[in-house]
C-alpha cells in the first residue's frame, strides 16, 4: 500500500522465498529487536530503520535489497527503502505483507539471537 505511494516496489512473501533459493538477496527487517529475535525471515538483517548507515548494507547499489516490518499497515519499511534508495541503491523492493504475512503463508523462520561468526587469526611464528 504505502509503497505504490513511494515509488517503491513490493515483492510477495512466497515470491521472496523463491527469489531466496536463486539469487543473493539482502534481507532487512525493521521491526523492533523483539519481533525479530521472535521470528524472522530466514538470514534477516535487523536494522534501525532511520538509523542504519550505507555500511549496513551491501557495498553493490545494483543488491536486491527487501525490506519488511510487521504487515501492510507498517510505515517503517517503506521509510526505510525510500532510504535505501536516495543512497543509490537501485533494486529496492517491500514484503509489504510484513512478518505476519510470511508467517500467514506458513514460510520457514529463524528465532533467537545470531550466532557471531568466529573468526581465528594466524600470527607469523607465533
Amino acid at each position: 500500500m504505502f509503497e505504490r505511494l513511494m515509488g517503491l516496489k513490493a515483492i510477495a512473501p512466497a515470491v521472496l522465498r523463491q527469489r531466496m533459493q536463486h539469487e543473493p538477496v539482502t534481507i532487512i527487517d525493521v521491526n523492533a529487536r523483539q519481533s525479530w529475535l521472535a521470528a524472522r525471515v530466514p538470514g534477516a538483517l535487523h536494522l534501525d530503520p532511520m538509523g542504519y548507515s550505507e555500511s549496513d548494507l551491501p557495498p553493490s547499489r545494483d543488491a536486491t535489497l527487501v525490506f519488511y516490518c510487521s504487515n501492510f499497515l507498517c510505515r517503517k519499511a517503506p521509510n526505510a527503502a525510500r532510504r535505501a534508495k536516495s543512497m543509490g541503491y537501485s533494486n529496492v523492493y517491500i514484503m509489504s505483507a510484513g512478518i505476519s504475512g510470511w508467517l500467514g503463508a506458513s514460510l520457514p523462520t529463524e528465532r533467537g539471537e545470531v550466532a557471531a561468526k568466529r573468526e581465528t587469526v594466524f600470527v607469523a611464528g607465533a
